[in-house]
């Protein structure tokens, strides 16, 4: 039977939408909807997306109204080769020369009064970074969500932190799906092929195209996104960056905040507002997400939903493009303790946060079920102790995603438990404490690992183990590594509150499937290979070599470190 692929294509413009085309330095045409233009200048907020301007999913129709009832002229344009736009279809590129040309067609239209902001998610996030790069005078403020500068093809993995990270297979699917023509594609790719490009062959052939920006990826090739300076190089405009804790560009996204806030120029107008939230705009205290409270299907939702959406940037925009209220009156930072209530600060984090560290131990214990191996204040003293543990890498049976969308990993928020208690999957625990454990701050796992592999892959999850056995995620990283030795792997920030009689545990495998592509467990192209290999990874622990989780925690925050 052949693949099943539905073709989508671009919705009506709404009818209080006015749609032009407006044209960029090389010829080409962008299909730009503007609402709320009216007799008297105004500021203008712009917003470049390639997922159809007009689309339910990015509910613009909406948002605009939340805009131009407060005075602003809203726009929204399909990027090149993206639904009713002209051009090759390629993301990241050539947006920064766009964003430019867009931004002077605004400044000369007789309903703009000369000032622009930005805002939006994702790619949309990018495209605001683009048109910072450009440096355009009239750029006066953005407000980029759950994004990051560094995004794209060439980006191994969605956490994009340092050093190398396995190969992201939901990212490449995104390409498969989003960036073939101007149309989306949706279609349910069988991850049972090997080798595994062949399960999206299938799919191209079937539809009689392909994806350049999966060819990339693919390929290991990069694009150079940004013809100019590096966003952090160009003129600073204020940025109110919109943080989920459980966005999965989360790590990506703060890298950006905090290199920020440390660049003079910068740092004198960086916000932060993070919330329990994930990349589709889930919220902790709704999951798992209930039918009427999901704002994909039930419009009542979404109108929920999009006032805690829109209203930081509203209050952000009427500060630097309206500057009907002073600087002052916006904190620096406001951020969500999960399970516990909204804070704002001077910085990130908090001043008054601390550094914590808890060490791996009982480490022939990691392999059994929970509670497994112990997280504990201090490293193991006795040097007769037990001081390692072997866990094995199957191709043919691989360690599940928690979910296989990590873009909405809290509409479902599913229990860890069965993962944590496997056999291939270390754990180790923490003890309940009788106050809570406030974290707030970067969280890193320091493991020393090596591998009978020449490469091998490590996946390290933060869980929140209730008392009733179940177990969900506060934050998680992962990594590649080629030879032996001591691995620092983010696992991003957080503000999540671990309740009394609740405990840490921390979890370490090599797949995470489909989330990411298996490991070839040799040298050869993972998308490529027809007999992946099988592995035995070694973590050590104790005095000798102390792999441990370090943690950023409030003050009277108990660290969980006494016996268990």
């Amino acid at each position: 039977m052949s693949l099943a692929v539905e073709r989508v294509t671009a919705q009506p413009v709404p009818q209080h939408a006015q749609q032009h085309m407006v044209r960029m330095r090389d010829g080409v045409l962008l299909a730009t909807d503007v609402y709320g233009a009216g007799p008297e200048p105004a500021p203008t907020v712009l917003v470049r997306l390639p997922y159809d301007k007009n689309s339910r999913y990015v509910f613009f129709e909406k948002v605009a109204r939340r805009f131009t009832a407060r005075g602003y002229v809203m726009v929204v344009q399909d990027v090149r080769g993206k639904f009713r736009s002209q051009g090759e279809t390629l993301g990241w590129t050539g947006e920064v020369d766009d964003g430019y040309d867009t931004i002077e067609w605004l400044t000369h239209q007789p309903w703009s009064n000369g000032l622009v902001g930005m805002f939006g998610d994702s790619y949309y996030g990018f495209t605001q970074w683009s048109a910072v790069a450009g440096q355009h005078p009239a750029l006066r403020a953005i407000v980029p969500r759950v994004t990051c500068t560094n995004n794209g093809p060439g980006v191994a993995s969605y956490d994009a932190g340092s050093g190398r990270q396995p190969l992201w297979l939901e990212g490449a699917d995104y390409q498969a799906h989003v960036w073939i023509d101007n149309d989306s594609y949706a279609f349910e790719a069988d991850l049972t092929k090997r080798p595994l490009i062949a399960a999206y062959e299938e799919a191209f052939a079937v539809i009689g195209k392909r994806s350049a920006g999966f060819d990339l990826v693919v390929g290991g090739i990069p694009l150079r996104p940004y013809n100019g300076p590096h966003p952090y190089d160009a003129r600073p405009v204020p940025v109110l960056h919109c943080v989920g804790w459980f966005d999965n560009l989360g790590i990506a996204h703060m890298r950006d905040y905090t290199e920020l806030a440390r660049r003079p120029g910068w740092a004198a107008v960086q916000y932060l507002i993070a919330d329990t939230t994930d990349h589709e705009n889930y919220f902790l205290e709704n999951a798992p997400v209930s039918p009427e409270a999901d704002h994909l299907v039930s419009e009542a939702a979404l109108d929920g939903m999009l006032d805690a959406y829109t209203g930081p940037a509203l209050e952000f925009f009427d500060v630097f493009l309206k500057g009907t209220t002073r600087p002052e009156s916006l904190p620096r930072v406001r951020w969500k303790l999960g399970h516990a209530d909204w804070r704002t600060s001077t910085a990130w984090p908090p001043p008054q946060a601390t550094g914590t560290e808890l060490y791996l131990g009982a480490p022939e214990a990691a392999t059994s079920p929970v509670p497994g191996g112990r997280l504990a204040a201090a490293a193991a003293p006795d040097a007769e102790s037990v001081e390692s543990v072997e866990w094995r890498y199957d191709p043919d049976d691989l360690v599940p995603s928690a979910t296989a969308d990590t873009f909405m990993v809290l509409r479902d928020h599913p229990d860890e438990r069965p993962t944590a208690d496997r056999d291939d999957v270390l754990v180790f625990t923490g003890p309940a404490s009788d106050a809570p454990l406030d974290l707030a701050g970067p969280i890193h796992a320091v493991l020393h690992v090596e591998s009978t592999a020449p490469t091998f892959d490590v996946f390290v999850r933060l869980l929140d183990l209730a008392p009733d056995g179940t177990a969900r995620l506060i934050v998680r990283g992962c990594a590649q590594a080629d030879a032996p030795g001591e691995m620092e792997i983010a696992l991003g920030h957080t503000g999540y509150r671990v309740r009394p009689g609740h405990r840490l545990a921390l979890t370490v495998a090599s797949s995470d499937f489909p989330n990411h592509l298996p490991n070839s467990g040799s040298h050869e192209n993972p998308w490529l290979t027809t007999a992946p290999k099988a592995s035995v990874q070694l973590l050590r622990t104790g005095a000798a070599h102390p792999s441990r989780l370090r943690l950023t925690v409030l003050p009277d925050s108990g660290t969980g470190g006494g016996p268990r």
